[in-house]
């Protein structure tokens, strides 16, 4: 009982933390974005926090991790019914590491992860009702059926007849979700009014409070101490530590490797890229964070910050709007971090890389036919994309009725 009550305190705080990790979201958001448009990111930020806790709790939990997979065998789909399972909850033997709740709480923190990085790609231009619709539907469904194909012991668990995917803490079932989820939606809802010139080159848009957005990100890192040391799935002294030193020293690298790469290739020390570098650091090693030692963690760090600044580079080229850098972050940094499970650490090897490369693939597939058709539907229904006089406004009033900052 003792062990129990000690690992089930460090996963109730663990929780926590990746709760704040949403005001480090909000925070990052706003900063990078423009100041008309403040009041309505803090209310996307809000829904998708409540609603993903509520939306889990009601069929989420129990479609990620359904026993048995009734639905469509061979661990492809099975939903366990509506609502939590009180008798469940009730038994201290459930898991030696935590009670029901706890894993419930945990997990649902999680998914709502998933919409904030929607949440930051589509800023600026979104109507609120569809945004609020594609993310419900697209955490609702897309997110706990690709987290049961791994997490839940579906088919990704078990890919091959000795290996399976392998994905810690989210690089691809969180991270990669929700990046394709947003990379989706910004190619169908179109790039910001001024973003891109006559000619088609990108045309910078500054954000409104780079401190705040600093101080998002600093969260952020601080609230990956829960994500990634959470999901030791108990207080093991050991594996607790490491996972915390290869996710702070990754995301040191990430920040490191950003800066350097941005400022050889564009003669700028640019804050916002060290940022995003940071976090693209914290997504690479989350796959693997328990699997790698300190300089294997370095290296996934440093790649992933590489990854973030070409990865802003690609979507200028492609004219694809992501404002706060989420897709390079989370998509692109994600991905890696993914496949550096076959590269790096006690698990690397050749068939485990063409595990995750195959898995990358299929989540992509799925992600991608499932985001575009949930996105295609809610603008058929209620459209996607504000006016061009609501944009100019700004959403804050356009959308709200109000603003975040008023002059004494």
């Amino acid at each position: 009982m003792e062990l129990l009550t000690t690992n089930n305190v460090w996963m109730m705080l663990c929780a926590a933390l990746v709760f704040f990790m949403h005001l480090g979201f909000s925070f990052l958001e706003i900063g990078l974005t423009r100041q008309k448009n403040t009041i309505n990111i803090l209310f996307k930020n809000f829904f998708i926090i409540t609603m993903g806790i509520i939306v889990y709790c009601l069929f989420g939990f129990n479609l990620m991790y359904p026993g048995d997979f009734n639905i469509i065998g061979n661990g492809v789909l099975g939903f366990a019914g509506p609502g939590l399972d009180s008798v469940a909850a009730a038994d201290l033997g459930y898991n030696e590491g935590y009670t029901y709740w706890t894993d419930f709480l945990f997990q649902a923190m999680f998914a709502a992860t998933a919409g904030t990085i929607i949440s930051g790609a589509v800023a600026e231009r979104i109507k609120i009702n569809s945004f609020m619709l594609v993310v419900f539907l697209y955490v609702g469904i897309i997110y706990p059926i690709v987290g049961s194909w791994q997490w839940g012991l579906g088919f990704l668990s078990n890919l091959t007849d000795e290996i399976g995917f392998y994905d810690f803490a989210g690089s691809t079932l969180v991270h990669s979700v929700g990046g394709w989820g947003a990379l989706v939606v910004i190619y169908l809802l179109g790039a910001r009014k001024g973003k891109f010139d006559s000619s088609g080159k990108p045309v910078a848009i500054p954000g409104s409070n780079i401190p705040l957005s600093a101080a998002g990100v600093l969260i952020l890192w601080l609230g990956w101490f829960g994500f990634n040391g959470g999901s030791v799935l108990s207080a093991d002294p050991a594996n607790t530590s490491l996972v915390l030193v290869t996710t702070c020293l990754a995301a040191a690298a990430g920040g490191i490797g950003a800066a350097f790469l941005s400022n050889l290739l564009y003669k700028n020390l640019d804050i916002t890229m060290f940022m995003n570098g940071v976090l693209g650091g914290l997504v690479g090693i989350t796959a693997g964070a328990d699997q790698m030692g300190p300089t294997e963690a370095i290296a996934i760090g440093a790649i992933g910050g590489f990854i973030v600044v070409l990865g802003v580079a690609l979507l200028d080229r492609c004219k694809l709007d992501d404002p706060v850098g989420a897709i390079p972050v989370h998509l692109f940094a994600g991905i890696w971090g993914t496949l550096a499970v076959g590269i790096f650490g006690n698990s690397a090897s050749f068939d485990q890389f063409m595990v995750q490369l195959a898995s990358v693939g299929i989540v992509g597939a799925f992600c991608v036919i499932g985001g575009t058709l949930i996105t295609i539907l809610v603008r058929s229904i209620i459209g996607l994309r504000v006016s061009e006089d609501e944009e100019f406004q700004g959403l804050d009033i356009a959308e709200h009725g109000t603003k975040a900052y008023f002059s004494s």
